[in-house]
């Protein structure tokens, strides 16, 4: 298992600084979100690219259909470049809690959403590939003109990853053909456990997913307690997580304060266990 550390925001220079410690303390990867307005993620990332050698670099999550898709295409592997081939990034629907998208006429439909996602994984791969070609419902390209070798990824591809509903098969169904996959449980109002996880990574392997498909766990472990941190992902590990992400999302009284959890959160180290 890999452990990763998804940043909850806060000023640019101080993102960046957190991605350092991050691999100074051992974390394997470090997340960023992609917000309707804030810090840009992808300029973030190219930072951190510059500033780092060993961590993995990438989105928790970026919402497709409201990206064009050669744009995207183009940052990814601007920041896979910069790393040295350490980008990936994570694509979901969108929320549409954040009525900033609404308001500047993006797709809020939930079936044309879930299209322009699927078109968005093939033609940012066709374009990391090479191919100036394209023909979809949404995007439809045949053009030489303006593509550009030197934008070429290291990776080929980029490994994408793709929230999953589980269990809808629809949803589950984009995660193989991707190279990673963060579930979203829908289980009848009640939160998603091990036991779920392990049913899911079983219908990963019986409808054909590669063994190196990764598949991640969530949640918050405590930053002075190492044997409970460990205590708590372990029955995710054996469940079949191959990566754990340490997230801090409640609540805090000022700004300051939640750069302060994450600071100690990310200095105590990964729960490895």
């Amino acid at each position: 298992m890999r452990y990763g550390f998804v940043l909850p925001g806060g000023p640019a220079t101080r993102q960046l600084e957190q991605a350092e410690a991050a691999e100074a303390a051992g974390w394997d990867g470090v997340l960023v979100w992609e917000a309707a307005y804030g810090v840009d993620a992808w300029a973030l990332l190219a930072a951190m690219a510059a500033r780092t050698t060993t961590v993995r670099l990438g989105t928790l999550l970026t919402p497709a259909p409201w990206r064009r898709p050669w744009k995207l295409a183009s940052q990814v592997a601007t920041v896979d470049q910069l790393s040295g081939g350490r980008a990936f990034v994570t694509l979901g629907l969108g929320a549409l809690a954040d009525d900033l998208p609404t308001a500047a006429g993006e797709p809020t439909d939930r079936r044309e959403r879930a299209a322009r996602m699927d078109e968005t994984i093939d033609l940012m791969r066709a374009l990391w590939a090479g191919k100036g070609e394209y023909h979809g419902e949404h995007y439809d390209i045949t053009s030489s003109d303006w593509l550009d070798d030197m934008a070429r990824p290291v990776q080929q591809p980029v490994p994408i990853w793709v929230a999953a509903a589980w269990p809808r098969p629809r949803s589950m169904r984009r995660a193989l053909r991707c190279e990673g996959l963060v579930p979203e449980y829908h289980l009848d109002g009640r939160e998603g456990t091990p036991d779920d996880l392990r049913d899911l990574t079983g219908w990963l392997r019986g409808n054909g997913a590669p063994d190196a498909v990764d598949v991640l766990a969530e949640g918050e472990t405590p930053a002075d307690d190492p044997v409970a941190a460990a205590a708590k992902v372990q029955p995710w590990r054996a469940a079949g997580a191959t990566w754990w992400m340490e997230e801090r999302w409640g609540p805090a009284s000022s700004l300051d304060e939640r750069m302060d959890v994450v600071d100690a959160r990310i200095a105590a180290g990964p729960p490895r266990g």
